[in-house]
């Protein structure tokens, strides 16, 4: 059995909770208080972060890291487009994440010009949804999972108005009907 260390208000965390949905793995949750960490969590990721995956002996940290053990380890539904050229322009855009992370939490943070910077990295998303359905390509899968849970919250937490990016806007929404998303949906709106 495959146990989450998880925390709710955890983007990374979401991540992993929507890949295991969309793959259909059953799991246990144990919920990390992310304001009173436990003294064992740096014992399953040293650097005493969630999410931390955890199957029999085998521990792996690192959000990114355990969707693509997941989709390794469980193959179907595949979350990466059999198409080469696709897949690595995905894996290009779950590398280059960091460029819309570090300005939601300048937002988060109330920094001055955050809001900007964050804007402009929603465009440049937009542009690519205005010619592509999918982040991952033709198909859902790991690059939209990779960045959806933070375009939610920032939607819903911080009050980031996406009508201006239309594109992203109907991606969003088409992802919204998927029941991985919904259950994320969900989870944001009880924070």
């Amino acid at each position: 059995m495959i146990t989450l260390y998880d925390a709710d208000r955890c983007p990374y965390c979401a991540r992993v909770r929507i890949t295991l949905a969309e793959k259909g793995i059953e799991y246990e949750t144990v919920e990390v208080d992310l304001d009173d960490r436990p003294a064992w969590i740096y014992e399953k990721n040293p650097l005493g972060r969630v999410p931390v995956l955890e199957e029999e002996a085998f521990v792996l940290p690192e959000s990114v890291v355990i969707d693509e053990y997941l989709e390794e380890r469980y193959p179907e539904p595949a979350l990466w487009p059999a198409d080469a050229a696709e897949r690595a322009f995905g894996r290009l855009l779950v590398f280059r994440f960091d460029q819309v992370s570090k300005p939601y939490y300048a937002l988060r943070r109330e920094e001055d010009g955050a809001r900007e910077r964050l804007d402009a990295e929603l465009a440049k998303l937009n542009a690519v949804l205005a010619a592509r359905p999918y982040l991952s390509g033709r198909e859902y899968g790991l690059a939209d999972i990779s960045y959806v849970p933070w375009i939610l919250r920032a939607r819903d937490r911080l009050g980031v108005d996406l009508r201006p990016f239309g594109a992203l806007a109907e991606w969003l929404e088409r992802l919204s009907a998927r029941p991985a998303i919904a259950a994320e949906l969900d989870v944001v709106a009880s924070l």
